[in-house]
């Protein structure tokens, strides 16, 4: 698989951090192979996620292939970037081209994230974990790697601007690899990989610099004494853009029926 695109943004990615004192602190790294496939689980709180989230891997000499949703490899100047650099489209309607996909990445050896929560974390806390990483991982015969950012929702996340000032902290936790079996219950070893990742949230939170993260921070979950969306709320918040998603599709539909 060659790659042109990637290498170029990995290289302008590692100037911003340079030049914006972009402080990125990782730990656990070497517990992804260097070799062989590999299914990185990653929490998700940004935009920037699939940025911050693939340089575990290129301090191992490895480049991660995203599980992104289709919408994002839909439009006119982020799908021709995806696309260069092999990330998988997955369909919220109809996912199995997506997984399929997955699988042929994973067996040829490359290492694959995805984000199990769905979508980014409102509450910044971590949401619950459908089981598509266990059942992927599982089938495929390959590690599944919790990865833990905390950060990234600084720089730019849902309902907030674009915030690219310097001198930002990032901490990323690479846990230890889980092997899970087609035999193993999948709802029971997602319940552990939630357990995992919420201990691992936890350490980064607590670790984060007090003077980067003063109580009543709109980036500090609400149970650390931030402002953001409890659990409740941001579920609901949840519910609603689906509703309004939704309803732009069936306009959608209903333009193009008309014509």
């Amino acid at each position: 698989m060659r790659d042109f695109s990637y290498p170029v943004v990995i290289a302008v990615a590692k100037t911003w951090f340079k030049l914006g004192d972009v402080r990125i602190t990782m730990t656990g790294t070497e517990n992804i192979p260097e070799t062989g496939g590999v299914l990185l689980a990653i929490n998700h709180l940004s935009f920037v996620d699939y940025l911050m989230a693939g340089y575990p891997g290129v301090e191992r000499g490895r480049l991660t292939r995203f599980m992104a949703k289709k919408e994002i490899f839909d439009h006119p100047v982020g799908g021709p970037v995806m696309r260069s650099f092999h990330h998988i489209s997955i369909d919220r309607g109809d996912g199995q081209a997506g997984i399929d996909a997955a699988h042929r990445y994973l067996d040829a050896g490359e290492l694959v994230g995805i984000f199990p929560e769905g979508t980014i974390s409102r509450s910044l806390e971590l949401q619950p974990l459908k089981t598509g990483a266990v059942r992927i991982a599982a089938d495929a015969g390959v590690p599944l790697v919790p990865v833990v950012l905390w950060g990234t929702q600084r720089f730019l996340t849902k309902g907030k601007p674009v915030d690219l000032k310097r001198h930002k902290t990032v901490l990323i936790e690479v846990g230890e690899p889980m092997h899970p079996t087609p035999a193993d219950n999948a709802n029971a070893v997602t319940a552990e990989l939630q357990r995992r990742m919420e201990g691992m949230l936890d350490r980064l939170i607590t670790a984060y610099p007090a003077e980067e993260q003063p109580a009543g921070s709109w980036w500090l979950p609400a149970s650390y004494g931030g402002s953001a969306p409890t659990p409740d709320e941001a579920a609901a918040m949840y519910v609603e853009e689906r509703r309004l998603r939704a309803l732009k599709k069936a306009e959608k539909r209903a333009k193009k029926a008309k014509k």
